[in-house]
């Protein structure tokens, strides 16, 4: 009996019609026997040994690889957390560049921050008639000083502008600290009198403190160390300030010296009534004037604008009447009243003119003799 599992000798599902019905065209020249067909088997091979010497299909994930399963494995970055690092590490990158081109950069050197020493002159002034004498208040009435102002307040400051690159406020501040400068180290009581310096000391450039102190405990008229350069004070066992109401007059000027240093001038004239330093009250009709033209020259860089100090660069002085023998250096020492003429120096000098003062050749002057100087007054006994 012939059963579907043992062809050839029956076709499938009991459908007769022989050899050419029941294989295509193209195995017709293939033919088994039953005993090839019997001894066959199918033998399914597992996972591992489908692989045999393959790679793995599945390579392992880089945090800066974008390929992959796009589901992450656990413990390992996701694309916008490396995206993240990569944003920093780029941000860091541009940041250090950019620092070091700003400090390399030839087109922008740093500042000279460098402050050269005080340059000054003090030349005294000698009489060339008997030096005046009497009441403060009579003496200035009678004397070119007449109309100038009280103080601090003879002390203008100019309209201010801005420069090319300085504001209009870095230059007030610079004109405010010039004039400070002045009223310290011209009209303090203390300073006068020599027994304070920190007013005027405090006002100075760190880089002029050495010079200034060395000025201050051992003047020399070398032109860097005279006391006199930086301020004005009297020998208090010659004379002493008979009236506290200074008589001043001048003005200053503002000019940029460089895009990093602002340069202002003062020019003033200080006239002051003094008497003789004597341990009984001199009488009040024993006064005579000093009188002290100024010309100071002072820098100011920004840290000077901001620490509210200056650089006093120069100082010319002429003060008198004084005796040309005499050293100004350390203090003034006046001739007082109804002193006499004394030696006198090469050409006149007018510490009242306007304008720049007359710069005298040698080491002392000419005091110019006063419009309406009274006859001098001896000092009582």
């Amino acid at each position: 009996m012939a059963v579907p599992a043992d062809p050839p000798d029956n076709t499938p599902d009991g459908r007769g019609g022989g050899d050419e019905e029941f294989r295509p065209d193209e195995y017709r020249s293939v033919v088994f026997d039953d005993d090839f067909v019997r001894a066959a088997r199918l033998q399914e091979y597992s996972a591992q040994e489908r692989m045999g010497e393959h790679a793995r299909a599945v390579r392992s994930r880089s945090i800066w690889s974008g390929s992959g399963p796009s589901r992450p494995r656990t413990g390992t970055p996701s694309r916008a957390a490396r995206q993240g690092m990569m944003l920093v590490l780029l941000i860091a990158v541009a940041f250090a560049a950019a620092v070091y081109m700003g400090l390399r950069n030839p087109a922008t050197p740093l500042p000279d921050s460098h402050t050269d020493p005080l340059s000054s002159t003090v030349v005294p002034l000698a009489p060339t008639a008997p030096v005046p004498g009497g009441r403060p208040a009579d003496l200035f009435a009678k004397s070119p000083a007449a109309d100038y102002r009280v103080g601090a307040a003879g002390i203008t400051l100019p309209a201010a502008r801005r420069t090319h690159h300085f504001t209009e406020g870095q230059v007030v501040t610079a004109l405010s600290i010039a004039k400070d400068y002045l009223v310290q180290s011209s009209l303090d009581p203390d300073v006068l009198a020599g027994a304070a310096t920190r007013p005027v000391r405090v006002l100075l450039d760190p880089d002029l403190l050495a010079q200034f102190d060395r000025s201050m405990t051992s003047p020399s008229g070398d032109g860097r160390h005279a006391a006199t350069g930086w301020l004005v004070r009297f020998d208090q066992n010659t004379a002493v300030v008979a009236d506290s109401r200074v008589r001043v007059s001048g003005a200053l000027t503002y000019q940029e010296v460089s895009p990093d240093v602002l340069e202002v001038v003062t020019d003033h004239t200080f006239v002051y009534a003094v008497r003789p330093a004597t341990g009984a009250p001199a009488p009040a009709d024993g006064a005579s004037l000093f009188t002290v033209r100024r010309e100071l020259r002072l820098r100011f860089d920004r840290e000077d604008l901001t620490a509210r100090r200056a650089e006093l660069a120069a100082a010319y002085v002429m003060a008198g009447p004084q005796d040309c023998s005499a050293d100004p250096a350390d203090s003034f020492r006046p001739l007082l009243a109804g002193a006499g003429p004394t030696t006198v120096g090469p050409a006149a000098s007018d510490p009242y003119a306007a304008g720049h003062p007359r710069r005298t050749a040698g080491l002392c002057g000419v005091l110019a003799p006063e419009e309406g100087a009274t006859p001098p007054v001896s000092p009582a006994p």
